[in-house]
């Protein structure tokens, strides 16, 4: 076990340097590079109503010293492989540069968003297991009957919608939309959350959090009760639960005791996903909640070929779902002894 896990942190090493590879070669083949924006900027920023002032008359007002300039403040007079070598020193440090767009240092910038995307992900990520987990084995014990063909409805309902539809529609429905005013959004918290005593700081985060978590949990509620339900119902056809109930053991027993055990083995694949909660991020949900978290950060450094960001949110996402998946690995053998790494 111990020679396998030493061998999986090894194959990191090499995954990340391919993984850097292809994101750093990809970013600076595409056009529009900061230099180039930055030009652009110059250029056009402070034309005003005057739209109809010649490119020319604009070209010539930035001389090549500056372009110059501009290109080595940026790290651009070098190659591309220079660039790499470079961003890889840095890295052995653990500076992933300077965020072209903020201006500060890239894991600052990264840290910054963290409150959004790191409590939304531990919350779903708790509420997900807690709640779906016992709801598959209840439905694996009640097959068949009205409440498992009721919330197997109900489930499949809520997975047909999609997040961002649920959030327009919370929205204009329950925050001030076109109907009712009851929930805020933008933010996770009131202004006045410091000078709220300990139990009103609690009720006023939940009632930020309930529209984004509900769209954010929709999904993955369904997924992971009904995988739950099917692997646990796909245990008791098996012989070992014939031959314990040909002994007498009580159906509870045989749910609880011996099938659930081995049907948790599919669920444990994703118990490493949970250092991606740190990362946990929806463009699509915090641009509807304004909400300012990972996945807006990084659709906005890819915009604004921001690489230096694009290359530290690459970077540390790669490592945390390589060693979740490790974990995960691990985890495979706590659940089931008769799995060995070899």
């Amino acid at each position: 076990m111990y020679q396998y896990i030493i061998r999986r942190l090894l194959i990191i090493i090499p995954t990340l340097f391919g993984v850097t590879v292809i994101v750093f070669g990809i970013i600076n083949l595409a056009p529009g590079s900061p230099v180039e924006q930055r030009i652009q900027q110059l250029r056009f920023g402070g034309m005003g109503s005057n739209a109809e002032t010649s490119t020319d008359a604009k070209d010539s007002a930035i001389s090549e010293e500056v372009i110059e300039a501009l290109r080595k403040q940026y790290g651009f007079d070098k190659p591309v492989h220079i660039r790499y070598w470079i961003w890889l020193k840095n890295l052995s440090r653990l500076d992933f540069g300077e965020s072209f767009t903020y201006e500060e240092p890239v894991l600052d910038v990264i840290v910054s968003k963290f409150p959004v995307s790191l409590q939304f992900g531990v919350v779903s990520l708790l509420l997900s297991y807690l709640i779906c987990v016992p709801l598959g084995v209840f439905k694996a014990i009640k097959h068949g009957t009205k409440f498992d063909l009721a919330s197997s409805f109900m489930l499949f309902a809520m997975y047909s919608v999609p997040p961002f539809m649920l959030g327009i529609l919370l929205i204009v429905f329950f925050a001030g939309g076109s109907f009712l005013d009851i929930f805020p959004i933008g933010e996770l918290y009131s202004d006045m959350y410091e000078e709220l005593g300990f139990f009103d700081k609690i009720l006023d985060r939940l009632h930020h959090f309930i529209l984004p978590l509900s769209c954010y949990l929709i999904g993955q509620f369904t997924v992971l009760t009904m995988l739950m339900k099917n692997s646990l119902l796909e245990e008791i056809k098996k012989d070992y639960v014939r031959t314990a109930r040909a002994k007498g053991v009580s159906e509870r027993k045989i749910y609880l005791k011996h099938a659930l055990r081995n049907a948790l083995i599919p669920i444990v694949t994703g118990i490493g996903g949970f250092l991606m909660i740190f990362f946990a991020g929806s463009l699509l949900l915090e641009t509807i909640f304004q909400l300012d978290g990972i996945g807006l950060l990084g659709y906005q450094s890819v915009l604004s070929r921001d690489y230096n960001v694009i290359m530290g949110l690459v970077f540390i996402q790669s490592l945390l779902m390589l060693i979740g998946n490790l974990i995960s690995d691990m985890a495979y053998v706590l659940v089931d002894p008769r799995i060995d790494f070899k």
